[in-house]
């Protein structure tokens, strides 16, 4: 069963203002991604996850007239925003959850967790073809 993790943030003056971190305390939470993502690679269950750069980078395309893309953004003020994701592959609900408890729990400033939410959605299977 594969599952998406999401970690959506507050923006603004939310808790998750990582560029605004002391640097030891950006170190800290960086160390604690690569050795969560190491655990998960190890034990089979990482796809792949990555971290996203902030809203104000972002633009939403959609295809305009001949299907030429047309770009909005960026959006700055949102209100949350995803900020990184994993895509794992686990065998039942509750380790997903299990795996998602522990990304909540990463650093932030002085070493606090964070418990920042995150959602978790199981990846869709697609039936397959009849060829």
């Amino acid at each position: 069963m594969r599952y998406m993790l999401m970690m959506n943030v507050p923006a603004g003056t939310g808790d998750y203002q990582i560029s605004s971190w002391a640097p030891e305390d950006f170190q800290a939470h960086i160390a604690f991604m690569h050795r969560f993502n190491k655990e998960l690679r190890d034990a089979g269950e990482l796809v792949g996850g990555e971290g996203l750069t902030p809203p104000s980078e972002a633009k939403l395309v959609r295809a305009g007239k001949n299907g030429t893309p047309v770009t909005d953004g960026p959006f700055a003020e949102s209100k949350e925003f995803l900020a990184g994701f994993w895509i794992i592959d686990v065998d039942r609900p509750e380790r997903a959850y299990e795996v998602a408890a522990k990304a909540s729990a990463a650093p932030g400033p002085g070493g606090a967790p964070l418990n920042m939410p995150i959602e978790v959605r199981q990846v869709m299977q697609t039936p397959l073809s009849e060829t």
